[in-house]
């Protein structure tokens, strides 16, 4: 591990003045991704900037009647927050399917955004990776490539996104709070995580002066008829070969709106804009959700995912197996 300097942010404005003075320098809250990046030599900030102490750790209404969680929000606190488990039910049950109870305590709400890739090659300083070293080189595509992405792809790169819960807060829509020295912005969660096109090594739209200050949820949350289903190599502790988060909006028998997002198949938590449309309007039936689930990796997943989610039996995140 590199030496490396240690400040404390003591507010917002304070945070961005320091990061915008020190381009090579990291903000670090539960650390629970940055300090094995560290550890590993794969990321060597100059400077630590802690900005654990920051008063952005409340889950609040807001006007249009959703929900505003503060970056630094445990996940734990997330998952099991009252207003989250009520209406937004699919967040909670993304996040409890992701890590182990000591990481979610540990885990902030901004900081999961910012998670890097888990891709071994990413890891591996011995080898060439255009994420961690632009222009050296793709190891996985001709190497060991199984649990890599197969949508949203470029001859540069083909890690996956490792979040369970960013796949949950792109089907519910939500957006990112940041603010940087022109002031605070929002972030339409679709546009948050880039694609890795010829720029593998930048994975999001955030500026290298700001700080993710809050995550907005809008007013539907879809609590009635949702699931979010991981498939892994094993039950606990393991990262998605395929994810699947689900949300419908049912009257009469009949979905009036539908929301499928996938992670682990690509650079980005992934949208599937094209089933969803296929979903809207038609009746849940198994039917209408085989139609719905073209994409041959995650086949039989959308469809028990679609299946749980229309009979308001969603994948429990206590008992992993699927069933």
């Amino acid at each position: 591990m590199n030496n490396f300097g240690y400040t404390r942010a003591s507010d917002v404005a304070d945070a961005v003045r320091q990061i915008a003075a020190d381009p090579a320098a990291k903000f670090i809250a539960g650390g629970t991704n940055l300090i094995d990046l560290m550890k590993e030599n794969v990321a060597r900030p100059s400077r630590l900037i802690d900005i654990t102490h920051l008063p952005l750790n409340k889950v609040e209404e807001t006007k249009d009647g959703g929900l505003r969680i503060g970056a630094l929000v445990p996940n734990s606190d997330l998952s099991y927050h009252p207003q989250i488990e009520a209406r937004y039910p699919l967040l909670a049950s993304a996040i409890l399917a992701g890590a182990s109870q000591q990481l979610r305590n540990m885990a902030s709400t901004g900081g999961n955004l910012l998670q890097r890739t888990r891709c071994f090659y990413f890891y591996d300083t011995t080898t060439p990776c255009n994420k961690r070293e632009p222009g050296s080189g793709c190891s996985a595509i001709e190497g060991i490539n199984r649990g890599h992405a197969i949508l949203g792809t470029s001859k540069h790169c083909i890690a996956t996104h490792p979040s369970d819960m960013c796949v949950a807060l792109a089907a519910l829509e939500a957006c990112v709070l940041a603010t940087g020295k022109d002031g605070e912005r929002s972030i339409k969660f679709a546009d948050f995580h880039r694609l890795p096109d010829d720029t593998p090594n930048i994975d999001t739209n955030l500026r290298s002066d700001e700080i993710i200050t809050a995550i907005k949820l809008p007013p539907k949350g879809f609590a009635a008829n949702y699931s979010y289903l991981k498939i892994r190599d094993r039950l606990s502790y393991a990262f998605a070969l395929v994810s699947i988060a689900v949300g419908l909006d049912i009257a009469d028998g009949t979905i009036k709106e539908a929301r499928l997002a996938l992670g682990g198949v690509a650079h980005k938590p992934w949208r599937n804009h094209e089933a969803e449309a296929q979903l809207s309007g038609a009746p849940a039936t198994r039917e209408t959700f085989m139609r719905a689930a073209e994409i041959e990796l995650a086949r039989r997943g959308i469809l028990r995912t679609l299946t749980q989610a229309a009979r308001g039996t969603p994948q429990s995140q206590a008992d992993k197996r699927i069933k």
